[in-house]
């Protein structure tokens, strides 16, 4: 069931800025077609796509699938980041899961969401140019971003938690924005 997303709380808004942040820098500095973050429901066991950038944008928010589904399933069950550069050729790759979205790529990159040893997503790049997923420098610095936004993630919730929901006050609001856009400026090479 595709849905769209809806922000109960500022907190939900903080969240969903700080993750569109993330895969809106994600794409653009691995020169990709999209990008998306899915985030972990132990509950139901699924990864949802909670920010997407570029191809799927307008449509995919919200959408669930089996969390051992798939590379980005892979990814999460493994805590490990791939790159595959044929997709045609993996057999992780599930293109029906991928043809459900309406969108095939050729090739990812994609790296989880770990904080404090616990995987809290996934953070995938499709159809990066050539030369972004060239050799592991890439792959170790799409895992550094997915490192950093997990833990810009990780200042939000406990915060939204002890808040009643109402999210991060300007200061710790700025600070994970902060904390991704240097990140951003590192790997761009101007920090």
């Amino acid at each position: 069931m595709l849905t769209s997303p809806s922000f109960h709380t500022p907190g939900d808004a903080a969240r969903h800025e700080l993750l569109q942040s993330v895969v809106d820098v994600a794409r653009a500095i691995f020169g990709a077609a999209a990008s998306s973050v899915c985030l972990l429901d132990e509950e139901a066991d699924e990864l949802v796509f909670q920010a997407v950038s570029g191809e799927g944008e307008a449509f995919l928010v919200g959408r669930r699938f089996p969390a051992g589904r798939g590379i980005a399933g892979w990814v999460a069950t493994s805590g490990e980041p791939m790159v595959v550069d044929d997709l045609s050729r993996n057999t992780s790759f599930d293109r029906s899961l991928a043809e459900s979205t309406e969108y095939v790529p050729d090739a990812l990159m994609a790296a989880p969401l770990i904080s404090e040893s616990r995987v809290l997503g996934v953070l995938e790049v499709l159809d990066p140019s050539p030369q972004a997923r060239s050799g592991v420098r890439e792959l170790d610095l799409l895992a550094m971003f997915a490192r950093q936004a997990a833990a810009a993630l990780r200042v939000l919730a406990p915060h939204a938690a002890a808040t009643g929901g109402r999210g991060l006050d300007g200061e710790r609001r700025e600070d994970a924005l902060q904390l991704l856009g240097s990140l951003e400026r590192l790997l761009r090479g101007t920090g």
